[in-house]
């Protein structure tokens, strides 16, 4: 009797804690706050509810942001078109995806999307960063890759699972989903904040002078003398961080039939004919780092820009009514690109936090 239940004991003890497949409990979840650095001048960094920023969560977004594993044959990453040293903006007139496809609009600057509430890329077509997170996998154009082939490979993937728990206290590797992926990339994309540390900043702060050149494009940028010509910038360019998140035609095209842009933008979202040809104004800090400009790139310095909206822009019966000729001199114009200079602000770049990690 007394060796029956020993062998009874010795085969419970057997059955007991078995270890399941993919477990992540051992794992410590203790997630830390992530309090990113916000010049006193912005607005407020909204947080959706469900995704605060953690350490780990930034952490995790930052790698799978830097990671070719995205991509369908692990060549391209969401840090090929948009790179730190341009300020997080393609560098290249059009974004190349896997196989060297090719798209049609240029990557806009991703400093400072957190504090966009009025959609996002160029057309407005998403109005989070996680639903942004979640298009570049499966465009053709981009990554070209099945989110379900994405999942599958971070699943099998030597270090994401324990980061996946550390972020998001998940129990289990097959708790791994998009959402919690694409939730991480925009933690880590909320914390690219660029701004309160460029000359333009400074002078506000009274801490710099501008050279009497930037203090001409300062003036006509905002038109804040009436002696001195009014460049139309801060219309659609304004507050601290210089975008009013808006969607303008500016004159790229001459159009006399809304139906016959190249590329309708914005249109293409809200599905009313006025819209079409309508792009996002994007935010202009930095602006001296993210060339080539406009949304498919066709201008390469900030004096061919300045040279467009002097033109006045082309005709379409949409076009901006602020868009007219300036009649702006070579100097006027060379002080205004003095002062679009004052407004890049390159600490970011120090912070390792945005950095390659791998």
């Amino acid at each position: 009797m007394i060796c029956l239940l020993i062998v009874f004991g010795a085969c419970k003890d057997d059955k007991q804690d078995p270890k399941v497949e993919g477990d992540l409990t051992d794992v410590l979840y203790a997630p830390v706050p992530y309090v990113p650095e916000i010049p006193a001048s912005f607005p407020p960094l909204e947080v959706p509810e469900d995704n605060p920023l953690t350490e780990e969560g930034v952490q995790l977004g930052r790698r799978l942001f830097y990671d070719p594993i995205l991509s369908a044959d692990q060549t391209v990453s969401c840090a090929s078109c948009h790179p730190i040293f341009s300020s997080f903006a393609d560098p290249t007139r059009f974004s190349f995806g896997v196989n060297g496809t090719q798209g049609n609009r240029q990557g806009m600057a991703l400093i400072n999307a957190g504090f966009y509430q009025n959609g996002l890329f160029w057309d407005g077509r998403v109005m989070t960063l996680e639903e942004q997170a979640l298009l570049p996998v499966e465009d053709p154009l981009e990554l070209h890759e099945d989110w379900d082939n994405v999942v599958e490979k971070i699943k099998n993937h030597p270090d994401y699972p324990e980061r996946f728990r550390k972020a998001f206290g998940i129990e289990n590797v097959n708790d791994i989903t998009k959402e919690l992926a694409v939730k991480a990339i925009a933690q880590f994309e909320r914390i690219i904040i660029s701004g309160g540390n460029s000359k333009y900043d400074q002078v506000l702060r009274n801490e710099a002078f501008f050279t009497e050149e930037e203090l001409n494009g300062f003036d006509m940028f905002f038109d804040i003398s009436a002696d001195i010509p009014d460049a139309e910038c801060g219309h659609c360019h304004n507050g601290p961080l210089l975008s009013t998140n808006e969607y303008f035609n500016n004159g790229l095209d001459n159009i006399t039939d809304l139906e016959n842009f190249p590329d309708k933008g914005r249109g293409l979202v809200t599905q009313r004919l006025f819209d079409n040809g309508k792009f996002r104004a994007p935010t202009l800090r930095n602006i001296q780092m993210t060339p080539p400009y406009m949304h498919d790139g066709r201008f390469s310095t900030l004096e061919e820009v300045i040279e467009h909206y002097n033109s006045g822009g082309h005709y379409a019966p949409n076009l901006d009514p602020l868009i007219r000729p300036l009649g702006l001199t070579e100097q006027e114009k060379s002080d205004l690109v003095a002062f679009l200079k004052t407004l890049t602000d390159t600490n970011f770049l120090n912070n390792p936090d945005l950095s390659n990690p791998f």
